[in-house]
């Protein structure tokens, strides 16, 4: 039996980071994937947007974790020449009776340690952005958009440059702790192939499948999930605007607001639509909601040069009508005392705080 000090399932953002993380601190890393290339499932389907902060609980996971991961992840893409750039955003009223929501958002944010963001007038907002319909606006200087893809690129070289070191095409099918580690059985083996110290459960949406097959994990260290899949719409041509556009946040999400790639290139989305089944398909005939929704702040758009992009799904730990659930991540005395640390619910803001969460896995994985 192969033995190594940890075993990281999953290769998405998070898993790399936390992967990368430990390398660096001088631990044996193996990351198990269980698709055929790093990133290939929520990573990769997102809106590849660097958040500020302001939409989340104080002291929350997700408040402390993203404002902290925005601080390294500029840093970070800084030093290493990832791409990426702190285009801002603004967050709109459409209408007057909208405001008071607004500051309550801008309250947040600086109650999280966003000390950057400005209320605006319908009159500033349309200084600065003039084709933009709104009846006051929340500046966030410090949000940015991210090459995702060059991000995990560099995480992983980092970690595979420590020693770190990757197998794709494997799924962990069961795994049984033992007085000394943990013995992992992957891709429906009949016997155990790899033992490790310590199991880093970072596999996104199947986490909670992942955590059932560990043997004797207490049922009650798997919280209740639900799948929200949010789909995008891109728009041809240029656009008029120069920063993300967002509404004020939906339940389940944060409303269909525009972004932009670090070509110029817009894209919509995403809106919220919650299913039984993991199922990436784009409804085109939702076009017409979405022109609906974001006509609402700019009324010029044509509706005719909306086409479907993609789609992602949200590993929420929240259902519909439920308040919003913070990021779930539990180390070995939360897990029976299994060598074993699960993360649950790592949606957004999942990418801008890979960084920080790692830092926050490293502490518990000593």
């Amino acid at each position: 039996m192969d033995r190594t000090d940890i075993v990281v399932a999953g290769a998405g953002v998070v898993g790399l980071a936390i992967a990368r993380a430990l390398a660096m601190a001088g631990r044996e890393v193996v990351i198990l994937e269980r698709e055929d290339r790093f990133g290939s499932v929520t990573s990769s389907r997102n809106s590849e947007v660097i958040h500020a902060g302001i939409y989340y609980p104080a002291g929350s996971l997700k408040a402390r974790l993203c404002v902290e991961g925005r601080r390294l992840l500029y840093h970070y893409c800084a030093t290493r020449r990832v791409e990426h750039r702190s285009c801002g955003k603004i967050i709109i009223a459409h209408h007057a009776d909208q405001i008071p929501d607004l500051e309550a958002l801008a309250a947040k944010g600086r109650e999280n340690g966003v000390d950057d963001l400005e209320l605006l007038s319908g009159a500033c907002v349309r200084t600065i952005e003039p084709e933009l319909k709104a009846s006051a606006g929340l500046y966030s200087p410090s949000t940015g958009i991210i090459d995702s893809h060059g991000l995990m690129l560099s995480l992983l070289g980092e970690a595979q440059d420590r020693g770190a070191v990757i197998a794709y095409r494997t799924e962990i099918t069961a795994a049984i702790p033992t007085g000394a580690g943990i013995q992992i059985a992957v891709n429906g083996e009949e016997q155990p192939s790899l033992h490790a110290n310590l199991l880093i459960n970072a596999a996104g949406l199947t986490a909670p499948d992942l955590a059932r097959r560990i043997e004797g994990l207490p049922a009650d260290a798997i919280p209740p999930s639900w799948l929200a899949r949010g789909c995008y719409f891109t728009v041809s041509g240029r656009v008029p605007f120069h920063r993300l556009i967002y509404p004020l946040p939906e339940p389940g999400g944060l409303g269909i607001h525009l972004t932009l790639d670090l070509a110029g290139q817009a894209r919509f989305g995403p809106d919220v639509e919650w299913i039984d089944r993991v199922d990436y398909a784009v409804d085109p005939g939702r076009a017409a909601a979405f022109a609906d929704s974001i006509r609402r702040y700019w009324p010029d758009l044509d509706g005719a040069r909306l086409s479907p992009a993609y789609s992602g799904i949200r590993p929420k730990l929240s259902g519909p009508g439920m308040p919003a659930a913070d990021f779930h991540i539990t180390g070995p005395e939360a897990n029976g005392n299994l060598p074993v640390i699960n993360l649950f619910g790592i949606e957004s803001p999942g990418l801008t705080a890979s960084l920080a969460i790692a830092e926050h896995v490293e502490t518990l994985a000593h």
